[in-house]
């Protein structure tokens, strides 16, 4: 087989005074994301993306909530970490697309951002990514401002 797909889904809860990290990059705000590491959605459903396509399981399963060793940790460590398991098993991405989930804060400044750290993670060129922001119009949890979400879908080509 010489092609693979995967997708990744993250959420995680918005609480006051904590940090709000999305796809490596820390965004100024006065709610953050809880979780265990730094719960970066973005990474984690990119991450949880490759996974899928290498058929491996989930980020739980290779880096888990129960080890205190991940608490707090750079998702994009754990991120680079999938990229080298994915590299080593001798595939490359062809390409990624991901999506975040928010009602705020508006994320169109970031974006470029976002990109460049998770090509940065992944050593591949920008043009293989494509991030981009959905916001819920105030439907459900992530629209009343309670959380955040990512999905995201790779393809992975045999090197």
């Amino acid at each position: 087989m010489n092609f693979r797909v995967g997708q990744g889904f993250d959420f995680h809860p918005l609480v006051e005074n904590a940090r709000l990290i999305l796809a490596g990059v820390e965004i100024p705000h006065s709610f953050g994301l809880q979780g265990h590491s730094d719960a970066d959605v973005a990474t984690h459903a990119l991450a949880n993306a490759i996974l899928g396509a290498l058929g491996e399981g989930d980020l739980g399963r290779h880096f888990p909530d129960t080890d205190p060793s991940y608490r707090n940790v750079d998702s994009t460590t754990l991120l680079s970490s999938v990229w080298r398991r994915a590299r080593e098993s001798n595939w490359e991405l062809v390409n990624a697309d991901l999506t975040i989930f928010a009602q705020w804060p508006k994320l169109a400044p970031y974006l470029a951002s976002m990109k460049t750290r998770l090509a940065e993670c992944l050593t591949v060129d920008e043009s293989r990514l494509n991030v981009k922001a959905a916001h819920p119009e105030g439907l459900g949890a992530l629209g009343r401002g309670e959380g955040m979400a990512a999905a995201a879908i790779v393809l992975l080509q045999r090197a």
